[in-house]
């Protein structure tokens, strides 16, 4: 069929029942991505397939690792900035409606991840098989870059599931394993990785009738009516988790779909509601985003790190979680504190965790055994790696460490996960320092991304590598820091949450506070996050960074934790919590908030974090950004305190700072590196 013709990244096989496998190996890279070229070629079998028909065609991956991740990002990126994001779009739509068109029955055969660009090509095959392998996913998470599906996925999926099921898949940018893809009707079957091929072609042999019922409920809820009806509603919905002007995405998908129309005009209105996102900031910073994290996944690659056992040693929310998270990613892991009674609530998480996790007990219970309870640290002499994560106390880290470390392999490394502590000071304690580093984690372990490896001076580079490679095992993403006090993340986020509890004491309600965070970007507002993370844990860090920063602990906290309120882990803090969530006091509506509130609790981040670029507590200004949003979750529209100077200006922002110096005293007086070129717009 395809003599003479050589492809690059496609190569085609042919049964003797004319059945056309087609797969996808994109020459060059590790997994496969819609590059234009890949596209180009597509477009060239898929105008020959439409002219010798075979009997059904299948389309599969070459990569070990998954079906298709998606776009290529980079280039997309590229035509963001070249102004030709309509044409890329409509192009892609083409290919895949040429696919759609052929008359012969056409299969995606789906392992692994599949991923944006992947799922529009397999949405526009008539048939889609998926492997049943845990690896397998199946997503449209174009959201998550400002944008949504815009290769025909808005346009068919809504039609294929039922338009409540494709919206909320679109809109929440998950992913699916095989079967939660089959039981909302994207998948029609799920087989074994080995037999995946075999079950596409069975299917072109005998071509499956999709029940009434979702046929249905497809038609149905697609209706021009019940568009006019559900589109207000579920924008309604959005709205409680999302702002129109910082996501416009969201917003922009539901007013897509509610336009309707058919197949030609539904794309015809994605193409273009796509390249209008495309030049948005948010999607020029979110897509930004999304490199900074692939850097941080890539700092680990390529090394090993040598860790097969884990000691952990305090059984406190932060060391079992660190614990169990090392277990569910199949590390050997020993936990240790002072009696049992202190480990056992800690093994009950790490149960709650794999179950909601590895979901069978097939897979739950290796998980399981793999975390063992060791109240006499018989540990220590096993590990690779010691974790210390007992409480903020420098004397009781150190004399841990001094009674630890003799009993430890040569090579092992010891890690602290203290939050604050400066590591200069506490490497003092230990015979061989350069194996000696930070962990910090973040609470709660099981969804916060970000691991801040702390250096110090004696740290040998090697041991700094392998904790890299380790985070990586872990699904984390590391942040390598100066161990200066509060590191990077603490440093930048005190500041913020101490200026806003000054204001609480000040008399500001605490609802309007954090209104006032949560609408310049921040996921949670300062005072319910104070609660969240406890009262005597930021009183802590306070104290540590106080002297280092010229701040004190406002007295409002104070008095909270002397009457021993701490917070959300007790019930009451600045607020009272029911059932995990703050119960938040009503606000006179004849109440009307200062003017300046926004300014003077996000001022002294974007303060701080200029000092920390110009203290060298990170290599550069985008890990500054990146390690500032995944810690702190800090406005990831925004792309960052960094990129969020740059786009607002500097010296607009410093002249801010200056008058609120004046209004209210030097914590505001701007730190030195306002002045440097690294936060003037780049390139």
């Amino acid at each position: 069929m395809f003599e003479g013709l050589r492809f690059r990244h496609w190569r085609s096989d042919r049964d003797a029942d004319g059945i056309v496998v087609l797969t996808l190996d994109r020459e060059g890279s590790s997994v496969n991505t819609f590059a234009r070229a890949v596209l180009d070629e597509l477009a060239e079998i898929t105008e020959r397939l439409s002219f010798e028909t075979p009997r059904g065609l299948v389309i599969r991956s070459g990569k070990d690792a998954g079906f298709i991740a998606g776009a290529d990002i980079r280039e997309f990126e590229g035509f963001g900035r070249n102004g030709t994001v309509l044409d890329a779009v409509t192009n892609g739509q083409k290919v895949l409606q040429s696919i759609a068109k052929l008359r012969c029955p056409t299969v995606a055969a789906i392992h692994g991840h599949c991923m944006g660009g992947g799922t529009e090509l397999a949405l526009a095959c008539r048939y889609r098989v998926a492997s049943n392998a845990p690896s397998t996913r199946i997503g449209l998470p174009e959201v998550k870059l400002g944008i949504f599906p815009g290769w025909g996925g808005s346009a068919r999926l809504p039609y294929l599931v039922g338009a409540p099921k494709a919206l909320e898949f679109m809109l929440s940018g998950r992913t699916a394993s095989a079967e939660n893809a089959r039981s909302m009707g994207l998948v029609d079957a799920v087989t074994t990785p080995e037999g995946l091929v075999e079950r596409a072609k069975e299917i072109i042999r005998h071509p499956p009738v999709r029940p009434l019922a979702q046929r249905a409920t497809a038609w149905a809820t697609n209706l021009w009516p019940v568009r006019q009806v559900l589109a207000p509603m579920v924008r309604k919905q959005t709205a409680a988790k999302a702002r129109p002007e910082h996501y416009p995405a969201p917003f922009s998908l539901i007013e897509t779909w509610r336009r309707g129309g058919s197949l030609s005009q539904r794309l015809r209105n994605e193409a273009r509601a796509v390249a209008k996102l495309a030049t948005t900031p948010t999607a020029r910073n979110l897509i930004r985003v999304f490199f900074l994290q692939e850097r941080l996944k890539g700092l680990g690659s390529g090394i090993d790190h040598g860790i097969r056992k884990v000691h952990v040693v305090g059984a406190g929310v932060m060391g079992g979680d660190i614990a169990a998270w090392s277990a569910l990613r199949g590390f050997d892991v020993t936990l240790q504190d002072r009696e049992l009674k202190y480990v056992q609530p800690a093994l009950d998480r790490a149960r709650e965790l794999f179950t909601k996790k590895l979901k069978t007990p097939q897979r739950v219970d290796p998980a399981l055994a793999r975390l063992k309870a060791d109240v006499e640290g018989r540990g220590v002499a096993e590990a690779d790696l010691l974790i210390e994560a007992i409480f903020e106390n420098a004397e009781a880290k150190e004399a841990l460490y001094r009674q630890a470390e003799p009993s430890m392999k040569p090579d092992a490394l010891l890690a602290s996960n203290t939050s604050s502590i400066p590591l200069d000071e506490l490497r003092g304690a230990v015979a061989s320092p350069g194996r000696f580093l930070g962990l910090h984690y973040f609470n709660p372990v099981a969804l916060m991304p970000l691991v801040e490896i702390v250096r110090h001076d004696g740290l040998d580079p090697g041991v700094e590598k392998r904790a890299l490679a380790f985070c990586k095992a872990l699904d984390k993403l590391p942040v390598p820091v100066k161990g200066t006090p509060g590191f990077l993340v603490n440093r930048i986020l005190m500041p913020y949450m101490l200026e806003a509890v000054r204001l609480y004491g000040e008399g500001v309600p605490g609802p309007v506070l954090d209104k006032a965070a949560k609408k310049f970007g921040m996921p949670m507002g300062p005072i319910e996050l104070a609660d969240t993370v406890g009262l005597d844990v930021a009183a802590s860090v306070g104290r540590e960074l106080g002297p280092f920063l010229g701040l004190e602990i406002p007295s409002g906290m104070e008095a909270l934790l002397a009457s021993g309120k701490r917070g959300k882990k007790d019930g009451e803090g600045f607020y009272r919590w029911e059932n995990g969530k703050p119960v938040k006091p009503e606000v006179d509506p004849q109440y009307t908030a200062p003017s300046d509130i926004e300014d003077r609790m996000i001022l002294p981040m974007l303060n701080e974090s200029v000092a920390c670029l110009h203290d060298g507590v990170v290599d550069d200004a985008e890990l500054c950004d990146a390690g500032v949003i995944f810690g702190t979750g800090f406005a990831p529209f925004r792309g960052g305190p960094i990129q969020h100077i740059r786009d607002t200006g500097a010296d607009a922002l410093k002249a801010r700072l200056e008058l609120l110096q004046k209004r209210y005293g030097d914590r505001f007086t701007p730190r030195p590196g306002w002045d440097s070129a690294l936060l003037r717009p780049q390139g």
